[in-house]
């Protein structure tokens, strides 16, 4: 196993102390500091993000060629840390002890007290999407309306810097929810303003679902009887089923009978992932991809059509139009017009 130790001090980052070890390069892009490597230690990208108020994002997409244990140090300060797997697994432990696997799609908070190690083992050949959003308490309650004071007593004391209840764990449910919001954060687009804005507004909702789940969980409002962890992650992948398989025709009943869950089920999950029916769903996805068809390539509008599964052009006209307030052939010709006017 190797075993790597990073302190978390103010004199070198984190991600140049990782690149140490791990190799690779580092580039600097509108305050994002991004470690990529890939070697005999394994391959992997490694992001770290400061904002205001003491709030950090570091994220891993990493897969390892051998059991790889990061020890950090907490030399310095000691921040509350919001962890999320959306791929893989992985083990944690507060100082070398009690190690406690994390499932993918867990919400997990952690904090530990000042010069204790927080001990993270990546497993050896498997595909590791860790989301890491740490929060300095005693910087964040300098903001305004921070509102911490609502928030459960044992996490509040933590953020009060209380030792009481140190080192803080919370092992809690799975939210499907959270990985949704997750998965537009590691796709965000842009550049400078738009893209830092676009993460921080992100990071704020993350650590909103993350603290509702907390309180959920605490007061055992769980999940409803009828849709079990297991199925909620099934609703998970017939979703990602739809968005990879759009020029299919897709049924309630072909995806309740393919993925194993029944109508009620896959429609009650629908709703509380996505605030949508399963149709509504796939009309969205739908129209989204053809719309990107339309703009970025040169296929005729029927082509597209029937490329996401639709047989009846005036059809795809209505629905495209109740969606973007515009036909598809006047949405390609607005592009074409953009396009001319900025090569003239």
């Amino acid at each position: 196993m190797t075993i790597i130790e990073i302190a978390n001090n103010k004199t070198v980052s984190i991600i140049e102390q990782l690149k140490e070890r791990l190799d690779g390069t580092v580039r600097n892009i509108y305050g994002e500091e991004i470690l990529e490597f890939n070697n005999k230690i394994g391959c992997g990208t490694i992001r770290n993000v400061a904002f205001d108020w003491g709030i950090t994002l570091l994220d891993y997409d990493v897969c390892f060629n051998e059991d790889l244990k990061i020890v950090y140090k907490l030399t310095e300060s000691s921040p509350v840390e919001f962890l999320f797997i959306s791929k893989g697994m992985m083990q944690y432990s507060a100082d070398n002890t009690d190690y406690v696997e994390l499932d993918r799609f867990q919400n997990v908070i952690i904090s530990n007290k000042l010069n204790s190690k927080n001990v993270f083992v990546f497993p050896s050949t498997v595909d590791v999407q860790l989301n890491v959003i740490q929060v300095t308490s005693s910087e964040y309650e300098k903001k305004k309306n921070n509102n911490i004071n609502s928030l459960p007593e044992k996490l509040l004391s933590v953020f009060k810097g209380s030792n009481e209840n140190l080192p803080y764990k919370h092992f809690g449910g799975h939210n499907l929810k959270i990985a949704s919001v997750i998965k537009n954060l590691n796709n965000t687009q842009g550049s400078g303003i738009i893209k830092s804005l676009s993460i921080e507004g992100q990071l704020n909702l993350i650590l909103a679902l993350q603290i509702a789940e907390h309180k959920n969980f605490i007061n055992k409002n769980v999940l409803p009887d009828s849709l079990s962890q297991n199925d909620m992650k099934k609703v998970h992948d017939v979703a990602n089923y739809i968005v990879n398989n759009v020029s299919k025709y897709m049924s309630i009943k072909s995806l309740s009978s393919l993925f194993g869950l029944t109508p009620k089920k896959l429609q009650s999950g629908f709703k509380l992932l996505y605030s949508k029916s399963v149709n509504e769903y796939i009309r969205q996805i739908k129209l989204e991809i053809a719309r990107d068809l339309i703009k970025n390539t040169d296929n005729s509008i029927s082509e597209i059509v029937y490329s996401i599964g639709y047989r009846s052009r005036s059809y795809f006209s209505k629905i495209f139009y109740d969606k973007y307030s515009i036909l598809p052939t006047d949405y390609r010709d607005s592009i074409k017009k953009g396009l001319k006017a900025k090569a003239e």
